[in-house]
């Protein structure tokens, strides 16, 4: 899961302090590396291993010249995360084109051994965003020797659709011409488009989030559509062309946990979809008979809207009972299972006289592999609860993610082929109650009808894209065991892959 930015700056504007203050914006989406690309009469680099604050200084910013520029934070889903793997990416042939992501190529491996080995071309990353640069750029070759025109960038785009599977949201710029976008047939990853008009003229903007439209200054003017390219030329003209007509599946875990609550996301709004997790989950507290808690405690951060809601709907107090050290990254996304187990103390501190002799439901946003949680539970017991009980914002997760989130390749779900109750147990809590599916999306839906069905593989096992196989899967598991070294159980044993 990444986050980028691309801006089509006012003649004349330096765009690199937007582009930076954006990145911070989307720090929560990446913290493995950064990079920006700028172009004025060249392209110009700066990328690292990091957090944006440590990578962009003063020194380096500002030879990032230029009005049009791209940036990107990364957490890698495919390659280790090194240096040659740090988005964008650059190709200075035929006519110069940078690109960035979000998202996750499922048939990066079989491109790898058939599309670019008969065409002669050595990759040299392991990123799968390296696929998609040379697709597009060799299909902007094939489309014509009249320049760089609307119909020779969309045919290009058509090209990559046709080629490169999976999901992806793409930003671009291309030497001289302009600003591209463009967002796989299924429009899984998030893809925001923003516009800025003043005394300066026109400018363009897209994003992974909204939140980084608005701290750069730019309007939110339209998500693009599912399969659709964006390109903006030189001139500062929007075209637009719907290049798929597949089903529009947005990925519903952006909502549940990785965008922020100020974004809005393909018309809905993160922060009302969290309230209404909470609003349904007190529905569903009461239904069942659950235990009355003396308080609702969120896990910091993106639980707190759906807390509060539940503490409302509940009638019991809201209270702020585990205060949060903000220099320790998500350990969701952290790489390595050690490293997640150690953080997770050092992360988040109880304050005990919220929690002496009483019964504590804590609200979370999902249990992936459960060891948040379990350690959780014994925390708030150490410092004095009676009973822990657990509200969680979305069905148990039980499928490996293909599509960009770091459970490609993950087979210790907790919830895999368990009973919620056996769960229970093993987290140690008193009651335990997840989301059922139908109200999660629901809450979604409820801010914009529109949307037909979501992408929630992770929790139901039915991957939209019609190509996830259990021999994919374990392509994937085995390309990601290489390139971290981490070990892991082969995702082929997991009864929801072997049910597909």
């Amino acid at each position: 899961m990444c986050g980028f930015i691309g801006i089509y700056g006012s003649d004349g504007e330096e765009v690199v302090p937007l582009l930076y203050e954006a990145l911070i914006a989307v720090q929560h989406r990446g913290q493995d590396a950064a990079g920006i690309v700028t172009f004025s009469d060249a392209f110009h680099v700066k990328k690292g291993n990091g957090l944006v604050r440590d990578i962009f200084v003063e020194k380096n910013v500002s030879r990032l010249r230029g009005n049009l520029g791209i940036g990107h934070v990364r957490y890698p889903t495919v390659g280790a995360g090194a240096g040659e793997d740090v988005q964008p990416f650059v190709i200075t042939f035929p006519h110069g084109v940078a690109l960035a992501h979000n998202g996750n190529v499922t048939n990066f491996l079989e491109l790898k051994d058939s599309y670019f080995r008969a065409r002669g071309i050595h990759l040299q990353s392991r990123c799968d965003l390296e696929a998609i640069l040379y697709v597009f750029a060799r299909e902007l070759i094939d489309a014509g020797p009249d320049g760089v025109t609307p119909e020779r960038v969309f045919q290009a785009i058509r090209g990559v659709f046709a080629t490169v599977k999976g999901s992806y949201s793409v930003v671009g710029m291309i030497a001289g011409a302009g600003l591209v976008a463009f967002r796989d047939p299924y429009g899984i990853k998030p893809l925001v488009l923003g516009e800025r008009r003043d005394e300066r003229g026109v400018a363009y903007a897209f994003a992974s989030e909204s939140v980084a439209l608005d701290v750069a200054g730019f309007h939110r003017l339209r998500d693009v559509a599912a399969g659709e390219g964006v390109f903006v030329d030189r001139q500062r003209r929007l075209h637009a062309a719907k290049l798929s007509d597949r089903p529009h599946r947005p990925c519903v875990f952006e909502y549940v946990y990785f965008a922020r609550p100020d974004s809005r996301l393909d018309g809905a709004s993160v922060y009302r979809s969290r309230l209404g997790f909470g609003e349904a989950l007190g529905s569903e507290w009461r239904r069942r008979g659950a235990p009355m808690p003396d308080i609702v405690v969120p896990v910091p951060d993106s639980a707190r809207d759906a807390a509060t809601a539940l503490a409302r709907s509940l009638g019991v107090p809201y209270r702020e009972g585990l205060v949060k050290n903000r220099y320790i990254g998500r350990t969701f996304i952290m790489p390595d299972q050690e490293m997640r187990r150690r953080s997770v103390r050092r992360k988040l501190n109880p304050i005990p006289e919220e929690f002496e002799g009483k019964r504590v439901l804590l609200v979370d946003d999902s249990i992936v592999r459960g060891n948040t949680a379990r350690s959780l539970v014994r925390i708030v017991r150490s410092a004095g609860a009676r009973e822990v009980y657990l509200a969680i914002c979305c069905p148990p997760l039980i499928s490996p993610c293909p599509y960009g989130i770091d459970m490609a390749t993950k087979t210790e779900f907790i919830a895999r082929g368990k009973t919620v109750d056996q769960v229970r147990r093993e987290l140690g809590a008193d009651y335990l109650l997840y989301l059922p599916h139908d109200a999660m999306v629901a809450s979604v839906r409820a801010d914009n009808p529109s949307i037909d069905t979501f992408c929630s593989a992770c929790m139901t096992g039915i991957y939209p894209t019609g190509d996830v196989t259990p021999e994919l899967l374990a392509s994937i598991e085995k390309e990601r065991v290489e390139s971290t070294g981490e070990r892991r159980e082969a995702t082929t044993e997991s009864p929801a892959l072997r049910a597909l």
